[in-house]
């Protein structure tokens, strides 16, 4: 029985007993993400008069997101009432009685993790970046009623101004500055009257203010003239106003995010909170089995009972375990305190570490 083959019957009526908790937990994890997000905006739709079809809306295409943020909780509790349950009931202990152990019992929840594993991450960049694209369009336009001037190819900000067009390579919200900012000068016929450049410009004092800038204008020889300038960005758009106007990590693919960082620092333009994100986008899937590795020897070998309660209890004391390290670690990443690889990976290296040592303690 120790040497028991994968797919045996028992492998199947584990996987069947932890799919069955799995799927139902997904279901009540998402809506109570989607109740917190309602009462977070909900004051936002009441002051905009939102519509409520237009609020269900947005809702229905928040879905998918909810989804992937909730699913390593549900792969986690999950793994806790089904070993909870099944030991209550005595399966466990006539399942070690047979010869084996608690590595061998637990196998099918760590393969069918793998798999959610990679359903995620596909899950991540076929579905999610969609759906969120379409959410946030409807909350920028309709409850916001923000005009869509970004052009959405990439983090760049298009902005039509008086006689002008502006473009912005990237708005950092963190740090509130605005970085690559060029003004298109065009003449009442649309043709190019001259240009502006200006490095970075910051919000002071109710208003965008730049230290130095550069301006370039058509002489009528056709020639350009330089000189350097001291201006402030004819932007009227305050940073909560260009918030609605930049895009989420969520809503950019894996590749789309590579292709941004990359036309990032082409133009000079430091990407480092980007390749966070990048790396992030690869990590969190892993979260599946790592959290069943931590699950099963708190579940088996700490004798857990099946109360949903406790299970619950558990699961909400490990993944606040998990977001607060990896909370930590990422804002270092965004900062330069650690590399984008070290600051996305180390909270799975951290749990998987704890985890292997866990799982294999004990025979």
């Amino acid at each position: 029985m120790r040497f028991l083959p994968l797919g045996a019957i028992l492998d199947r009526y584990l996987a069947t007993v932890f799919l069955r908790i799995f799927f139902a937990s997904l279901i009540w994890a998402t809506a109570l993400f989607a109740i917190v997000e309602f009462f977070d905006r909900v004051g936002t739709f009441l002051e905009t008069g939102t519509p409520l079809g237009t609020a269900l809306r947005y809702f229905f295409f928040k879905i998918p997101l909810s989804i992937s943020r909730v699913i390593g909780f549900a792969t986690l509790f999950s793994t806790l009432f089904c070993l909870g349950l099944l030991a209550r009931n005595h399966e466990i202990t006539a399942m070690r009685a047979s010869g084996l152990p608690v590595q061998r019992i637990a196998l099918p929840l760590v393969v069918l993790s793998l798999g959610i594993c990679l359903v995620t991450f596909a899950w991540n960049e076929a579905v999610v970046p969609i759906f969120t694209q379409r959410a946030q369009t409807i909350y920028k336009t309709e409850v916001k009623s923000q005009k869509p001037q970004s052009l959405f190819g990439t983090r760049d900000i298009w902005i039509r101004g008086e006689g002008s067009f502006i473009n912005v390579d990237q708005y950092d919200i963190k740090a509130g500055t605005l970085e690559g900012i060029k003004i298109f000068q065009l003449n009442r016929d649309f043709t190019l009257k001259g240009m502006v450049e200006i490095p970075s410009a910051e919000w002071r004092d109710g208003k965008w203010q730049a230290h130095a800038a550069t301006e370039w204008n058509f002489l009528p020889d056709g020639s350009l003239a330089k000189q350097a300038v001291t201006v402030a960005p004819p932007i009227s758009e305050t940073p909560e106003d260009l918030k609605l106007l930049t895009r989420e990590p969520e809503e950019f693919t894996f590749f789309d995010l590579q292709k941004q960082i990359a036309d990032m620092k082409a133009k000079g333009i430091d990407a480092t909170a980007y390749e966070v994100d990048l790396q992030v986008k690869l990590a969190v899937p892993f979260i599946a089995p790592l959290v069943v590795l931590i699950a099963v020897p708190f579940a088996l070998k700490r004798r857990l009972s099946s109360g949903l309660a406790l299970s619950f209890g558990m699961a909400m004391l490990i993944a606040f375990a998990y977001w607060v390290l990896s909370a930590f670690c990422f804002s270092l990443g965004y900062s330069g305190a650690l590399s984008p690889v070290v600051a996305a990976w180390v909270p799975n290296a951290i749990f998987a570490l704890i985890g292997l040592y866990l799982f294999t303690a004990e025979t």
